[in-house]
């Protein structure tokens, strides 16, 4: 990648981050562990691996995302009111009574979502049948499914990656956000997931592992990915749930956080302006 774009890569992901954070603190709660991170993905998704147009959201040429861990909306949100497909001042609609904005992700009210979710394990099986069909009609897009490294422990995201195996869906990339925590608490204490390259690797798919937080790494790793072909695809993102804010990455229980004292709110200020001269610094 080219020292101009992954600048601009990086100011898309600071824009991101810094929505993310705007409209949880508006909200007064929400999913901010599990949202932040996820950025670099997205920006790299988003920013340059993928296909859009946000002026025809149902473009039937475009790629399309499955956020399965639909919580997580939050980094959807803000990365599609920066790529233009709703107005800015919706994200601070979130959660609000009659919003297109609701806490888990609805393709029938937010324009960019391709799939609803937020039952959890849910999302792997959309995502299988939607790769499954544009095989079947010989369409090229791909299909961007992300999974949390919790909600493996649903049965249901492992039957669908025997079925994405099985069906050599090649136009499929499984983004497995290995961020070591879930709700309630570190996943090796709630359900210890083991290696899970190895996991996949044993169910049939072409595995890489990267710094899931490093953009340059999750574009390589795509790259390579999408060359790989007669294989199904999992790129496991190493990541810190909380990525690219110290006050959140130290937070332990940082799943679904309240703005509700003067701690959280300074912290929130200060990341935000520093990741304001990260925009302001721009691309030439």
């Amino acid at each position: 990648m080219e020292d101009k774009q992954l600048k601009e890569l990086e100011v898309f992901a600071a824009k991101i981050r810094r929505d993310i954070l705007e409209m949880l603190q508006h909200r007064g709660y929400g999913h901010v562990g599990g949202s932040l991170s996820l950025v670099e993905a997205y920006a790299v998704i988003y920013g340059k691996q993928g296909k859009f147009d946000p002026a025809n959201p149902k473009w039937e040429g475009r790629d399309r995302v499955v956020l399965s861990k639909g919580h997580a909306g939050p980094v959807m949100y803000s990365t599609l009111a920066e790529m233009g497909y709703f107005p800015k001042d919706w994200l601070m609609t979130l959660n609000d009574g009659g919003t297109n904005l609701p806490s888990h992700t609805d393709r029938n009210k937010t324009p960019g979502v391709d799939a609803t979710t937020g039952s959890l394990g849910q999302g792997t099986s959309q995502a299988a049948g939607i790769a499954k069909a544009l095989k079947m009609k010989g369409a090229d897009p791909f299909v961007y499914l992300f999974v949390g490294d919790g909600e493996l422990n649903e049965g249901q995201c492992w039957e669908a990656f025997q079925f994405i195996a099985k069906e050599k869906l090649d136009n499929l990339i499984v983004f497995i956000d290995d961020n070591k925590r879930q709700l309630d608490g570190w996943t090796a204490d709630v359900m210890e997931n083991f290696d899970l390259a190895k996991k996949m690797e044993a169910f049939g798919f072409f595995t890489q592992r990267v710094d899931g937080n490093d953009l340059a790494a999750v574009d390589d790793a795509m790259t390579v990915a999408k060359a790989h072909k007669g294989e199904a695809l999992c790129i496991v993102l190493d990541t810190v749930k909380g990525a690219g804010i110290p006050f959140f990455e130290e937070t332990v229980m940082n799943h679904s956080m309240k703005w509700d004292n003067d701690k959280i709110n300074e912290a929130t200020a200060e990341a935000i302006a520093k990741l304001d001269e990260i925009i302001e610094g721009g691309v030439a």
